[in-house]
């Protein structure tokens, strides 16, 4: 019998944590598989990777190996470390798995797809490492909305122009690109396209904010997921010049997930934003940013 162990790990795990530890999950279920002379065709590890996502590295290699039929075997310590997703258990364990041969364990729950009758208790540990999820999202959207309410920036990055303050939640002005965010604003106010400005930051081997957080040492990624253009293009500027954040007013919450389980991100309308003034130090004056506004808006009548 050929057996493939996987172990997961995330922060979701909370207090768990350590005990749960990959090496931990690892040692048990080798010596599980071992006593009862088990061939070990892989072991198959995510860390920090929650256990509602499908998009798991080790994860999707093992259900390519599994429909290939190259193990017979699944084990794991848990059903949750599998997936704490419902849709998921019933996929993989109640109708692939079966479909390819492959039998699943998870030990420290006693579920075995070879025992007859174990099959509701799969389906309510499912159902119950699923509320525990919903339970969890439901409370950390919480505590970031009451954060997000006092004028706390909780955003992984900045935004251009800003720094992280040592104290938590607050944005300072980053000098260097806060003097790029006032040349856009004069520029535009004195009659230069917001392609003509492009040009001029392009050609002048000015970094934009993409390349520009990358030269300090930010782990930042493009959305779009393309390599890194050091080109200043027309939405990059454009974001820029009707950002009211510009003038001391923290706004967040514009886009959320409609669910915990969803990977897509809708936008919100602005009465559901979370806006809170005189936060951080202005880099343009509120007038200015007026001004520009009007001028945008004239401009697209």
């Amino acid at each position: 019998m050929k057996c493939a162990i996987y172990c997961r790990l995330s922060k979701e795990d909370g207090s768990d944590h350590e005990s749960e530890s990959i090496q931990n999950q690892k040692s048990l279920l080798l010596k599980y598989a071992l006593d009862r002379d088990w061939e070990i065709f892989n072991i198959y590890s995510d860390e920090d990777y929650s256990g509602i996502s499908s998009k798991r590295p080790a994860f999707s290699q093992l259900i390519n190996d599994a429909e290939s039929k190259r193990f017979d075997i699944v084990l794991c310590k848990t059903q949750s470390r599998f997936t704490r997703d419902m849709e998921q258990v019933e996929k993989y364990i109640h109708k692939l798995f079966p479909l390819w041969g492959i039998r699943f364990i998870a030990v420290a729950d006693n579920a075995d797809t070879a025992v007859k009758g174990n099959k509701k208790a799969r389906q309510i540990a499912g159902l119950v490492n699923e509320w525990y999820l919903e339970d969890l999202s439901e409370n950390i959207r919480s505590v970031l909305d009451h954060k997000r309410r006092q004028g706390l920036f909780i955003g992984s990055f900045p935004l251009y122009g800003y720094a992280k303050s040592s104290e938590k939640g607050r944005l300072v002005p980053d000098p260097e690109a806060a003097d790029i965010v006032r040349r856009i604003y004069t520029l535009y106010l004195s009659g230069n396209s917001i392609y003509a400005i492009c040009r001029i930051l392009s050609n002048e081997n000015i970094p934009n904010p993409a390349t520009y957080k990358a030269q300090k040492g930010e782990a930042f990624r493009p959305s779009t997921g393309k390599s890194f253009s050091s080109k200043w293009n027309k939405t990059t500027v454009s974001r820029i010049l009707t950002n009211e954040m510009y003038t001391g007013v923290m706004i967040q919450g514009r886009r959320r997930k409609p669910s915990y389980k969803s990977d897509y991100i809708a936008s919100v309308s602005r009465d559901e934003w979370f806006i809170v003034e005189n936060t951080h130090e202005a880099i343009i004056a509120p007038d200015i940013f007026s001004a520009v506004q009007e001028m945008i808006q004239s401009k697209r009548q």
